[in-house]
């Protein structure tokens, strides 16, 4: 109804005022009389040019063959070319190759295995040792001492550390050496884990190592939690309130250092093994100073028990194993 009074007024006046009057859009009336232009566009017919289905397959063949299976269709094309022979043009061979998912890396290239991840476990002392150096900023920009430490990731106890005024092999060899004496480490006993830096993976520590029967870890390539022991040492160390930031000399680093790793092993009350002294726990006295500690509790508990809401108050317990890169940790947080 609406259509035969558009006509009538169309025809009366124009297409445009008719539309005016009537609020309807003018395009609406032209897609009633043409049709809806939208929908599925009309197949366009093959060009005379087009490469026949066995051509094609035949191009893929040549650019497969091992000959030119690690060309680039460019070098494929002047080939063939030089050789007399014309299959299509460089980038129909682009065309063909994209359409077969092959336009990626073609050669055979060689590839390094992922390095494994370093799985270490320790249940005692001097099983497990981490060791690692950071720069110690000197007195002008640009001037670094070396700190090299060593830490045994069961009791966080310091085994060894030096300030070098650079690194090398030979003095990270020395440095290790003087610590597995200390420790009167034998064979077949230690494992010391490292990053891959040049010193930890030079010649003089690797066959020290061999000598002494310690077996060697490393860290993969660019990945810092798996040395989450002296990472974590090295921030204790640096954000201490007594940190100067950079040292006069390396005599001043020295003695810095020397105070710190001595508040560390004897003072340090470490978290993580139960609120006991690196120390302690390396040296065995931890378990004699938590039954006194639970006998303090214990007394304070009987005085008082409504301090405690009835709960018999225990101290933290002593570790039991310390890890790097724990695979049931890994695996509870991928499943959840």
């Amino acid at each position: 109804m609406i259509d035969d009074h558009f006509e009538d007024l169309a025809a009366a006046t124009c297409l445009r005022r008719a539309a005016q009057l009537l609020g309807r859009p003018r395009a609406s009336h032209y897609r009633r009389i043409e049709g809806p232009k939208l929908g599925p566009k009309k197949p366009h017919p093959a060009p005379v040019n087009a490469l026949s289905e066995p051509e094609r397959q035949h191009i893929l063949a040549v650019l497969r063959s091992p000959e030119y299976c690690d060309l680039a269709p460019a070098q494929v094309w002047a080939r063939l070319l030089d050789d007399g022979i014309y299959l299509c043009s460089i980038s129909t061979m682009y065309r063909l190759l994209a359409a077969a998912g092959e336009t990626r890396e073609r050669r055979r290239q060689r590839t390094h295995p992922a390095k494994k991840r370093p799985e270490l476990m320790a249940t005692k002392p001097n099983q497990v040792w981490s060791w690692d150096i950071t720069k110690l900023a000197g007195p002008e920009r640009g001037i670094y001492y070396e700190l090299f430490v060593i830490i045994d990731i069961y009791s966080r106890y310091v085994i060894a550390f030096t300030v070098a005024p650079a690194e090398t092999g030979e003095l990270a060899k020395a440095f290790i050496d003087q610590a597995l004496t200390s420790q009167n480490i034998s064979r077949h006993q230690l494992t010391l884990h490292a990053d891959r830096g040049t010193s930890m993976t030079s010649k003089p520590v690797a066959q020290l190592l061999v000598d002494l029967g310690v077996a060697r870890s490393h860290s993969r390539p660019h990945v810092s939690n798996d040395n989450p022991y002296s990472e974590a040492g090295f921030k204790t160390l640096k954000y201490c309130p007594a940190f100067p930031g950079s040292f006069g000399s390396i005599q001043d680093a020295r003695v810095f250092c020397d105070t710190f790793f001595t508040y560390y092993n004897h003072e340090h009350r470490h978290s993580g093994i139960g609120l006991h002294t690196p120390a302690s726990v390396h040296y065995g006295t931890a378990p004699e100073i938590r039954a006194e500690r639970a006998r303090t509790l214990d007394a304070a508990y009987t005085a008082n028990p409504d301090r405690f809401r009835h709960r018999r108050p225990s101290p933290p317990k002593l570790p039991t194993v310390a890890w790097i890169n724990d695979p049931n940790r890994e695996a509870l947080i991928q499943n959840n």
